[in-house]
């Protein structure tokens, strides 16, 4: 399903979006991910893990970090070429259309791509953006371009990583799993450094929005908890199916809640 953002224009159907076999943006977004599935490793993750996970190398406001985004452009989007803020604003109109007594979930749609400021501080856009997987097992065929981009990704040469669960439990739940290291888990961080007064349901959104293979395929389900489970409709419903999405700032004032 398309992202609130992403309703179809006229001319262009629904089927459309997300297509990553053709389409005037498919090079860039190929060479984005072919970095991504080569360095995206268990000891690169650990790494950026340790060195942002303590969220204390730079504070600014929500409003700030959104304004950064004017300067985005996401090169692992194959159907937008324009700034990430605009998406942060349509996505959370999107939802406040879709959901009106859910004001949190608005603010969720505001915040889910916050931490692609990352690639504005020294980080390189495969470190970043696209879609995530985990890392430590077997990659699954429903990763985009899976069969083309991680023949030089050490960890696909490593026995202790090609098994379906590879250096994990069976059902060991998605809270133990080392996703790909990207804006979904650096913003998760934020929220929980800065204690977010949001509900669980929030911080899986934000966390796994970009996890496709497990939300929209149906992968990984072996490595998944209960409570994944029982989270897994937050993540098939809200951020890919609030529809109606404006371009426009209507959500803007439901902000401030601080970004260290």
């Amino acid at each position: 399903d398309a992202d609130p953002s992403e309703e179809p224009q006229p001319g262009k159907a629904k089927s459309e979006y997300r297509n990553y076999t053709e389409g005037k943006l498919l090079d860039r977004v190929y060479g984005t991910y072919l970095l991504m599935h080569t360095h995206q490793t268990v000891d690169f993750v650990r790494r950026k893990s340790a060195q942002y996970g303590g969220c204390s190398l730079r504070r600014m406001s929500v409003m700030e970090a959104l304004e950064l985004l004017d300067q985005l452009v996401d090169e692992s989007d194959p159907d937008v070429d324009f700034p990430n803020s605009f998406h942060a604003y349509q996505t959370a109109e999107g939802i406040r259309r879709a959901h009106p007594d859910k004001d949190w979930f608005h603010l969720v749609g505001l915040l889910h791509d916050l931490g692609k400021v990352l690639a504005l501080f020294g980080e390189p856009q495969w470190a970043v953006v696209g879609d995530t997987f985990p890392v430590g097992c077997k990659v699954q065929s429903s990763v985009v371009f899976s069969d083309s981009t991680f023949h030089q990704n050490p960890d696909s040469r490593d026995p202790r990583y090609s098994t379906e669960c590879g250096m994990y439990q069976p059902h060991c739940g998605l809270e133990n799993v080392l996703m790909s290291w990207g804006h979904d888990e650096y913003m998760y961080r934020v929220m929980k450094f800065n204690n977010f007064a949001l509900p669980k349901e929030a911080f899986y959104m934000v966390r796994f929005h970009s996890f496709y293979p497990w939300h929209a395929h149906g992968d990984y389900g072996h490595l998944c908890s209960e409570e994944d489970l029982r989270m897994l409709p937050w993540q098939v419903r809200p951020l890919h199916q609030a529809g109606g999405a404006a371009r426009g700032a209507g959500a803007a004032g439901v902000l401030p809640v601080p970004h260290r």
